[in-house]
């Protein structure tokens, strides 16, 4: 007599016995296996090229003193006047240069801006990787029309590997539970094609690349 089985039952015992039968990995370098094409170019000059060819800005700092004084020049030109930054020691820096802002989410229906840090800077594609263990959270880098990101040096890497690579040295077994990254400003095209900045979230992107944060 023929057993009369589901397709979903069948299905589930098709799973079943291949959890049970231990198989060898088929493809044992993939983490190692190049996915680009080899580049001689400097990390800093390609992430550049990548995150303006997304409508992103990039300014490279030497110090502190140099972050504060394009930071004033970015706040003069845009009239900025809620600033928002949450995260001590960025806080500590733009303290330590009497810049304004605030430490606190008061009024923050009127931010105008967001000042976070990242986990690291992409340099392939252009792109701002960031978890959910910072300070900031989530919501500096989604509300304000403005996002400035603040990185150091060393947090500038080839590859997406690399950036996992440095999560993992950072956060050992306690991997943040969102990782995610950021390309360019907010965007879509949903709307008859036309392409519309800060539709989902903030319209302009700067990082900032400080070689010193002294």
């Amino acid at each position: 007599m023929q057993e009369n089985i589901s397709s979903k039952e069948l299905m589930l015992k098709k799973i079943r016995k291949a959890l049970l039968e231990k198989r060898d990995n088929p493809y044992p370098n993939l983490e190692e296996t190049l996915i680009y094409k080899a580049t001689t170019e400097i990390p800093e000059v390609l992430f550049a090229e990548q995150l303006t060819a997304v409508s992103g800005n990039f300014i490279y700092c030497e110090n502190g003193v140099d972050f504060i004084e394009n930071l004033l020049e970015l706040a003069d030109r845009f009239k900025w006047r809620k600033i928002y930054c949450w995260e001590p020691e960025l806080q500590a820096l733009l303290t330590a240069y009497e810049f304004p802002f605030y430490k606190t989410d008061k009024e923050f229906e009127m931010a105008e801006v967001g000042i976070t840090m990242c986990e690291a800077l992409i340099a392939r594609n252009g792109s701002v990787m960031v978890s959910n263990q910072n300070e900031a959270g989530r919501r500096l880098s989604i509300f304000p029309h403005h996002h400035i990101v603040i990185a150091r040096t060393g947090q500038l890497v080839m590859d997406l590997k690399d950036g996992f690579k440095l999560i993992k040295n950072k956060y050992g077994s306690q991997i943040p539970s969102m990782i995610s990254t950021i390309t360019g400003p907010s965007r879509t095209a949903d709307i008859e094609k036309t392409l519309v900045l800060g539709a989902h979230g903030p319209k302009e992107l700067f990082v900032f690349l400080i070689d010193d944060f002294s």
